[in-house]
């Protein structure tokens, strides 16, 4: 396997603690000194079809920004499907899914300065099939930066944790990026983490400040999730949603909530709801709602249809009941989109301004 180019492993003490984002981040930055870099996610766990391929989705999004010029199979050779803990666990072919990661990492590196191997989760996730992160980025050979949750104390215990389990595989830590902290204790926190990951023998990389936009899902993604028709344009899909709202009083009070930004999820039949919302901002002004979710299957009839279609934010019909609507918007896990370009520059300019992306170099 090519040992010859650069590389450098992302991975995190948990899910969701913002690996994406810094890969996503740092591909923009790395490009300042490698002008031509490869992206890997070798083993991925939520996946699209692409081609009749299933692709990581972190790796749909890392090639739509990016352009990356490497095939997207490679850039997602080992697909986690909901039977292959089972199937591997049955007849283990390690060895086969070691071989399939080189090979795509080799065609991933080709031609390029430098590749971003980003992992699955924490240090151990894969353990069940020979293929932890610590393993993963053995197999790679390449030093890893771990990211972890804003605070002190929480994301030291978490990073010991994953250190333990690289340093068993021989991986080095080049070192750790804190995410998602609270802007007014960022000094406070950069401070008192480095002293205390510097007693673990590891350096702090950067400290970034959460945003909210960057938690914030977008109507195109709730529609997504719950697989709901879109009733009108799609020119206002990407509206981000900081607030929602269940209409389920009435109109009159129900009009206290109608603000830029809210989700207002009610059912299908409250037409006087809907019309409200609707008829609250003519043609060319800023939407009063980021969008409305018809809940229950309950279709409008057809001149509130008439009014829902000349609605400037999207409204869309969907089968679940308010209450199932409302529970899957609250635990959606965000995840930023190739179209979310406002939240990918965001995202460019926190890792920009807070990461020391030269300390990452010279650690390799």
């Amino acid at each position: 396997m090519n040992s010859e180019t650069p590389r450098v492993f992302i991975a995190a003490t948990r899910q969701n603690d913002g690996k994406t984002t810094t890969s996503l981040g740092l591909l923009a930055a790395l490009q300042k000194h490698y002008p031509r870099i490869g992206y890997i996610k070798p083993v991925g766990q939520r996946f699209v079809e692409v081609a009749e391929h299933k692709i990581d989705e972190d790796t749909v999004l890392m090639d739509s920004v990016y352009q990356l010029n490497c095939p997207l199979v490679d850039m997602s050779p080992i697909a986690v499907e909901p039977d292959f803990t089972r199937k591997y666990l049955q007849s283990s072919n390690r060895e086969a899914l070691v071989k399939k990661i080189e090979k795509a990492f080799d065609r991933v590196a080709w031609e390029k300065d430098f590749v971003l191997c980003e992992g699955s989760g924490h240090a151990g996730v894969g353990s069940v099939f020979d293929l932890s992160n610590a393993q993963v980025a053995k197999v790679l050979k390449a030093k890893v930066v771990i990211v972890s949750r804003g605070g002190i104390g929480k994301p030291i215990d978490e990073v010991a944790l994953n250190q333990a389990l690289f340093e068993k595989e021989g991986v080095e830590i080049i070192g750790v990026i804190i995410n998602k902290v609270i802007p007014d204790k960022l000094e406070y926190v950069t401070e008192f983490a480095r002293r205390g990951l510097k007693r673990k023998g590891l350096d702090l990389l950067g400290v970034i400040p959460h945003r909210t936009i960057l938690s914030n899902p977008s109507v195109d993604l709730i529609r997504d999730e719950l697989s709901a028709e879109l009733l009108n344009s799609d020119k206002r899909l990407h509206n981000l949603i900081d607030d929602v709202v269940v209409g389920a009083m009435g109109v009159n009070n129900a009009m206290r909530f109608f603000k830029p930004g809210v989700l207002l999820i009610t059912p299908g039949d409250r037409e006087d709801i809907i019309l409200a919302a609707a008829t609250s901002t003519g043609p060319g002004q800023a939407p009063q709602v980021a969008g409305i979710v018809l809940t229950g299957g309950l279709r409008p009839g057809a001149s509130v249809l008439k009014v829902i279609r000349g609605a400037n934010f999207p409204i869309l019909l969907a089968k679940q009941d308010s209450y199932e609507v409302a529970s899957k918007v609250h635990d959606l896990i965000v995840k930023t989109r190739p179209d979310d370009t406002e939240k990918i520059s965001v995202i460019r300019d926190l890792i920009a301004k807070y990461v020391d992306v030269g300390k990452i170099l010279k650690g390799l």
